[in-house]
């Protein structure tokens, strides 16, 4: 897990969000509201996909109106396996951690892969990947 996560604000634009990916040399941020709990997350594609490739202004769209649909999250005391099986049944590469409602970090794909033993790596590629 990554822990001291940073996050962009829902009222942020996905040009901050951008800039802020650069800064960091990250791919994925997770989007915070104005009480501090988590509203979802916010991958570099995203914006490609949702704000350039469509037209629209990135200083204009905020990062909360592309954090839509269910957040995804994983308790900061589940285990590999845990992570593993949400990562496969929801395809996604990478999970914000919280502890109760509180963002504590991000586990990524590869944290899972370093965390398990050699064949499940495969399967976890496998099924992320699918």
């Amino acid at each position: 897990m990554t822990p001291d996560v940073t996050c962009v604000r829902s009222k942020e634009t996905a040009l901050d969000a951008a800039k802020k990916m650069k800064d960091l040399g990250v791919g994925a941020l997770p989007v915070c509201g104005t009480d501090e709990r988590l509203k979802g997350m916010l991958t570099d594609r995203d914006i490609v996909v949702k704000v350039l490739a469509t037209g629209r202004d990135p200083a204009k769209v905020t990062a909360g109106d592309l954090a839509q649909g269910e957040v995804v999250t994983i308790g900061a005391d589940d285990d590999a396996e845990e992570i593993l099986h949400t990562m496969s049944r929801h395809q996604v590469r990478r999970l914000p951690v919280i502890d109760g409602h509180i963002l504590v970090g991000v586990v990524a794909q590869a944290d899972v892969a370093r965390a398990l033993p050699d064949p499940k790596v495969g399967d976890l590629l496998e099924a992320i990947s699918a």
